[in-house]
This record gives structure tokens, C-alpha cells and sequence, in this order.
């Protein structure tokens, strides 16, 4: 091998951060579904359409989170930060949610150009021993 051919890490990065987005869009659609009586309560009242909004927002991302092997997964998570970003016309909060949330994505396409970096450095164990 040269020096700048490195054999595959150990263990599987990708099957963690996986994992870890997988997660992430659970607890997203956990939030979202809890915005439910804060947008009933405080908010102007729960509609019909705000209601199958905020519920259908919660099952594409449950939805989502099986499909994390998939090559379209990380565009789809951050396309659903933008529906979750648009719920701010049925109360501020869930907008709120939106930005918190936009925060974590941003972080984990971070961590997936760092994991990249590191893989093509040879830098994770067992690539160069």
C-alpha cells in the first residue's frame, strides 16, 4: 500500500453516525409532537390543518429515520428542518424547535466532513496499522 492508499477503518464509521441521525430525527419528531399542546393552549388554538401538519411533520420523520442508509437521507433531514421552520405560522415555538434543530443538523454535517476527512487521512484505527 502506499502512503496514500490507507485500508478501511475497523469498524464501520458511517454505521454510527447513522445511528446517531437516526436518533436525532426521533427525538425531533418527539419535540414536534409535544408542540402539539403548546400550540393548542397558548398558541391561537389547534386547527385541523395546523394538527395534520405537526402530526405529518412527526411521521416523516419517524418515516426518516429507517432510511438513514440511504444516499438521499442527510438532504431529506435538512428538508425537513425547513417544514419544521415553516410551522412557525401556527406558533412561534415551533419555530423555535426549527432553529434548535437546524443547529444539531448543521453539527452532524460537520461531524460527516470531519468523519470523511479522517477516513481519507487514514486517520481512524486500523488504517495504517
Amino acid at each position: 500500500m502506499s502512503e496514500t492508499e490507507f485500508r478501511p477503518p475497523l469498524n464501520d464509521p458511517w454505521k454510527g453516525f447513522r445511528g446517531v441521525c437516526a436518533g436525532t430525527l426521533v427525538l425531533e419528531a418527539i419535540v414536534v409532537l409535544l408542540s402539539l399542546p403548546v400550540v393548542a393552549v397558548v398558541g391561537g388554538g389547534a386547527t385541523w390543518f395546523s394538527t395534520i401538519y405537526i402530526v405529518l411533520l412527526a411521521v416523516a420523520m419517524i418515516a426518516g429515520a429507517g432510511k438513514q442508509g440511504k444516499s438521499w437521507a442527510m438532504k431529506f433531514n435538512l428538508i425537513l428542518q425547513v417544514f419544521v421552520l415553516l410551522g412557525t405560522v401556527f406558533h412561534l415555538s415551533i419555530g423555535i424547535v426549527g432553529l434548535i434543530f437546524i443547529a444539531v443538523w448543521l453539527y452532524l454535517l460537520y461531524l460527516r466532513r470531519d468523519i470523511t476527512e479522517r477516513i481519507r487521512r487514514g486517520m481512524l484505527p486500523g488504517q495504517r496499522d
